[in-house]
């Protein structure tokens, strides 16, 4: 019988802003550590905010938070949701970056963006915010990736 899976979504703060080539090095780094420990997940970056979703063998999903917490890149660590899973959702990546725009005006008035959901204090937000992230991230990633997010991805 294999291991119990376990996926860990999260939100941390950059230390320091993140151009494309840090974050592409960052991509990089976490592909090569990833596929060494079965691990598999997604990353979103929009601000200095990191959102990433994480999920593999519950002891190897454990020890990455663990060093996440003290990587010096990352402050203000935040688990959102801890689940065990009885399959993974991102099989195809070790770790699948989608960037996210950052909006140029104002919102229209009722709009709700999914990516704020995440500082909510309403933990109904927070998970409908996370389904929400994964599902834009599959979908876009799936129906025709870009350069950064599927290049190396195994």
């Amino acid at each position: 019988m294999s291991a119990p899976l376990l996926s860990v979504s999260y939100v941390s703060t950059a230390t320091a802003p993140f151009d494309d080539e840090r974050l592409a090095d960052l991509l990089t780094q976490s592909r090569g550590s990833n596929h060494a420990h079965d691990l598999t997940g997604m990353l979103l970056y929009r601000r200095g905010r990191f959102f990433q979703v994480i999920e593999g063998p519950q002891d190897a999903v454990e020890h990455l938070m663990d060093a996440i917490r003290r990587d010096d890149r990352h402050s203000d660590v935040r688990i959102l949701l801890s689940e065990r899973i009885d399959e993974r959702r991102f099989t195809e990546w070790t770790m699948g970056y989608e960037p996210i725009g950052v909006p140029t005006s104002p919102a229209p008035e009722g709009f709700r963006d999914t990516f704020d959901d995440l500082e909510s204090d309403d933990d109904d937000a927070i998970i409908r915010a996370v389904r929400e992230l994964t599902v834009w991230f599959r979908a876009r990633t799936l129906a025709g990736a870009t350069t950064l997010e599927r290049e190396g991805s195994r």
